[in-house]
């Protein structure tokens, strides 16, 4: 009998190598399709991929211009993705992304109610700046997020599998914004920081870009393949000392668990969420680097995009200057030790 079972490990220990390798070779060739319409941004495009890979959402925070809705519209083609943007808006409605019933009357004048499905009934939703939207209206998302269906006059309705909400938000501009509250944030696996190109990538941008003809995209994936290596990454090992080394960073971010530095600048720390995502998210840094299980080098390599919209400082570390990402890089500097 433990023969037997030795011999299914092995199986499915080939069975999954042989997986990863064609899983492989498809995040090559997404990496190239994206890289003909989004020049430079390898980390943010990295990150983002991770997420989507991961089965999770991500937010994406830039300043306007640095290409964040051209980088969700070409995943959603070169992924294979039914996809739908949203421009949110101080004045729109749950029932403008959710859907609404409408009553219908037939020949013989009897009434129904029929419901007629919002732009979130899609796999790949881009909530272009989503904190512009009142908290009635982004609170339409938390359900779908969390529980992939809507509720709707009392009825439950599924949405596509996958599914997945790329959001884009401007750090600047606070005026007429209303930030996501806390339990919102706790749903984006990573957020994602958009920063300014590099010169070199900036000058192709603006050869590439300005002329007759620009670049397109093909699609690589379709639902099933990318639901494929979402299923593999969550079968990928990953060892005890990694488990470790998320759990010690998770907790070593809440106050009130032993960190001096954290009680001090620490208000509010992350949930258990962060370790279920830093846990997938590692995995697939490992198959997007070629390699079968996460190191500790992949949790601190991620521990800010994951982290980072978890936590909130104290009144006294942010009058010392601090930002979220001191307290993470010191956290990972421990960890690293």
């Amino acid at each position: 009998m433990g023969l037997m079972n030795t011999a299914n490990a092995a199986l499915d220990d080939k069975a999954i190598v042989a997986a990863a390798e064609k899983a492989l070779a498809d995040i090559a060739v997404i990496r190239t399709e994206v890289g003909k319409v989004i020049f430079g941004q390898e980390s943010v495009v990295e990150q983002t991929l991770l997420a989507v890979l991961s089965g999770g959402h991500a937010l994406l925070v830039g300043v306007p211009g640095l290409a964040k809705t051209k980088l969700v519209t070409t995943l959603g083609t070169v992924l294979g993705l039914d996809s739908n943007r949203v421009q949110f808006t101080p004045d729109l409605m749950p029932s403008d992304i959710l859907g609404s019933e409408v009553m219908d009357q037939d020949e013989t004048g009897r009434r129904s109610f029929r419901f007629v499905p919002g732009p979130i009934f899609t796999q790949l939703l881009m909530a272009d700046e989503i904190n512009r939207a009142s908290p009635r209206t982004q609170s339409a998302l938390l359900q779908a997020m969390q529980e992939y269906h809507v509720t709707v006059a009392g009825q439950r309705n599924d949405l596509p599998r996958p599914f997945h909400v790329l959001a884009t938000q401007n750090p600047l501009e606070q005026e007429g914004t209303y930030p996501l509250p806390e339990a919102q944030l706790d749903r984006f696996l990573m957020q994602v920081d958009v920063d300014y190109p590099e010169l070199a990538a900036e000058r192709r941008i603006l050869l590439e870009t300005t002329g007759t003809q620009e670049s397109s995209v093909k699609a690589v994936l379709d639902a099933p393949k990318l639901m494929g290596i979402q299923n593999l990454i969550r079968q990928m090992p990953v060892s005890e000392t990694v488990v470790d080394a998320i759990l010690d960073l998770v907790r070593s971010a809440r106050p009130g668990h032993g960190n001096a530095n954290t009680d001090r600048h620490v208000a509010w720390g992350p949930g258990p969420r962060a370790g279920q995502s830093l846990m997938l998210t590692a995995r697939a840094r490992a198959l997007y680097d070629g390699r079968l299980a996460p190191s500790i080098d992949d949790i601190a390599a991620l521990a800010e995009p994951v982290l980072q919209h978890r936590m909130a400082l104290t009144f006294a570390a942010r009058a010392e200057g601090m930002s979220v990402r001191d307290v993470i890089a010191g956290l990972v500097k421990t960890l690293k030790a």
